[in-house]
């Protein structure tokens, strides 16, 4: 149970800072909402981009949770951000994985099972706290896969193992999908299941996202960015069970070439 509740908890709020992660500096920024405060970091490399042309881009984000008081904080339950229309995600000709492929299976059997589709790797902390008992702490790898297009919207993929008390698999799915909102052109949105009564909460993550292929004779980037005025931006949410709702909108410069 303390292997569910932490791992699931865990995985929608990477994905999320990962949609607005075009928008991240190398300098942390901070954002607080009542008693919580929420660390962002992160790097898009190159940082100099043409202005017309999608380019390839290396995302590398984290994120760290923590309180004013020191006390356990509340799981995230929803979250949702839109992001640049000079950003975007390209899974044509990436094979797909499916949720099938991943259930049930450790870290390397998951890698695996869907080798091609892997786009990003990382890793994830958990803080759980159960009634009368101290908290404590757990860490184990992430795997973001390419679980496809269909229409309008992106789906990916995100995999944890842990191995205490039994091992145990969990994936949770979140949805990119294309808008048309002014400087915004994507939304993603996740809902993060309720588990134990919400005792464990997200306390940091840190992920790599980079993907490279091949696709009819064509190097081709999961990850495209551009940048026309010399600025990103993003903004999103994120719910919490004591029902705080974090919000925050992020502007940052990049080098426009050519």
């Amino acid at each position: 149970m303390r292997n569910r509740l932490k791992w699931t908890l865990v995985l929608g709020t990477a994905l999320a800072v990962v949609a607005a992660g075009a928008a991240i500096a190398a300098k942390p920024v901070v954002v607080t909402a009542g008693n919580l405060v929420v660390k962002l970091n992160g790097e898009v490399r190159p940082k100099a981009l043409p202005k017309k042309k999608m380019a390839p881009i290396t995302l590398t984000l984290s994120a760290a949770l923590s309180t004013k008081d020191g006390s356990h904080p509340p799981a995230a339950r929803f979250f949702e951000a839109e992001f640049d229309k000079n950003g975007t995600l390209n899974p044509k000709g990436l094979p797909v994985c499916k949720q099938g492929q991943l259930e049930a299976r450790t870290t390397k059997a998951a890698e695996k099972a869907c080798k091609g589709s892997i786009v990003g790797k990382g890793n994830a902390e958990a803080e759980v706290e159960f009634a009368e008992s101290a908290p404590f702490k757990a860490k184990g790898p992430l795997v973001v896969f390419n679980g496809g297009k269909k229409g309008g919207s992106t789906l990916l993929l995100v995999h944890v193992y842990a191995n205490v008390p039994a091992p145990t698999a969990f994936i949770t799915p979140v949805k990119v999908t294309k808008i048309k909102k002014g400087k915004y052109g994507n939304k993603v949105v996740g809902k993060i299941p309720v588990i134990a009564g919400g005792a464990g909460s997200t306390i940091f993550f840190s992920v790599t996202n980079r993907k490279m292929f091949t696709y009819k004779g064509k190097k081709q980037s999961y990850f495209l960015a551009r940048c026309p005025t010399g600025k990103f931006f993003a903004q999103g949410a994120v719910k919490f069970s004591d029902g705080t709702r974090l919000k925050g909108t992020v502007i940052r410069p990049c080098t426009p070439k050519g």
